[in-house]
């Protein structure tokens, strides 16, 4: 037990005064736990803020609209996070009577929410002693106890899931998950952890075998696809054309513009490419290249040109996806955040990093 009440003692005397720390509200928890999600506290702070701001109750939340919603994560990317946590919203409306679930098995049947999310919310809203089980906790134990057992094998997964449940400290088991969290995030980080002062550095596996940069152990993803999209800025008077992605691709239900994917680089001299634009927009098309980026996703790189078009004739409207708004309204519409930078460069002149 000494481990645990040394980690317990750590966090109290060097706990980040976090918001959600202050309440057992399962929603409030539950904003929380889902924003933060391969978030940094740093960077997720301000979106818990408005969400909250923004939906202060789960009915607030559940009566938005998706637009609306998917506008407000704007920028935290995994989309898919904001429209789960739509649907979870209006199936606790629907089904519990608007009052979130606090019990760990309740939640498993929510929309987004696993065993992670699942054991935290019940264990910081209602006390239930279920261990936490995230990064910081893998890297804490693996170092720990020099577990070398991948993380992310399904023999890892059991191995650490059954380790943090046989060390959950049953007399405070909220406390105990915050602290060995917060530790992992604060003292046991990834890289340059200061081992000197860590309060079990002498019971510590890695420490004492000189291994705390090897561990944990995790299985290398493979490596990610690279895609290619041309977009074509359309402008008419004071109106641009834009895209609602669909179902089945990334980004769905946020905005972007007409283009042209594909697997392999683009080069605007490519027969191809011009056969491509010629059937999209017309024999006369004319297209200027405005610039180049490049977007980094989890499983994909994306390679981007933004081409400005004119003498196109191609009727947009005849496309459910397809219409025409103004800047304003644009502005009010979900984009992936590589076409918000694009759209405040671009039509703004703001020089964005």
């Amino acid at each position: 037990m000494t481990f645990q009440l040394e980690l317990i003692k750590w966090y109290q005397n060097n706990k980040r005064d976090l918001p959600w720390r202050h309440t057992n509200d399962a929603y409030t928890i539950w904003l929380s736990e889902i924003i933060l999600q391969q978030t940094r506290v740093e960077q997720g702070m301000p979106y818990f803020n408005k969400f909250l701001q923004n939906f202060p109750t789960v009915a607030d939340f559940a009566g938005a609209e998706e637009a609306r919603v998917l506008k407000l994560w704007q920028g935290l990317g995994y989309y898919s996070r904001g429209r789960n946590m739509h649907a979870t919203a209006k199936i606790v409306m629907q089904n519990y009577q608007g009052i979130f679930p606090n019990q760990h098995d309740e939640l498993l049947k929510l929309k987004g929410i696993g065993e992670y999310t699942a054991a935290a919310i019940s264990s910081f809203s209602s006390g239930e002693p279920r261990a936490v089980v995230d990064g910081n906790v893998f890297r804490v134990l693996s170092r720990y106890f020099g577990i070398d057992t991948p993380i992310n094998s399904p023999a890892g997964k059991k191995t650490f899931f059954m380790l943090a449940n046989e060390l959950l400290y049953q007399e405070d088991p909220a406390l105990y998950n915050q602290a060995i969290m917060e530790f992992g995030a604060l003292q046991c980080k990834p890289k340059s952890p200061n081992c000197s002062v860590c309060p079990v550095n002498l019971s510590c596996y890695a420490f004492s075998h000189h291994t705390v940069n090897q561990l944990p152990v995790k299985i290398k993803k493979a490596a990610p696809k690279h895609r290619f999209m041309s977009y074509f800025i359309c402008q008419h008077d004071d109106k641009i054309l834009v895209r609602e992605r669909q179902a089945g691709d990334v980004w769905q239900h946020l905005y972007d513009f007409p283009s042209i994917d594909t697997k392999e680089p683009q080069l605007i001299s490519d027969i191809s490419f011009l056969d491509r634009v010629s059937a999209m927009f017309g024999s006369h098309a004319e297209y200027t290249l405005l610039t180049t980026k490049k977007h980094v996703l989890t499983h994909q790189i994306i390679h981007i040109q933004f081409f400005a078009l004119k003498n196109y004739i191609f009727n947009f409207n005849k496309q459910k996806e397809l219409n025409w708004v103004s800047l304003r309204k644009l502005d009010e519409l979900p984009q992936p955040k590589v076409i918000h930078d694009f759209v405040q460069e671009y039509f703004y002149g703001k020089k964005l990093e």
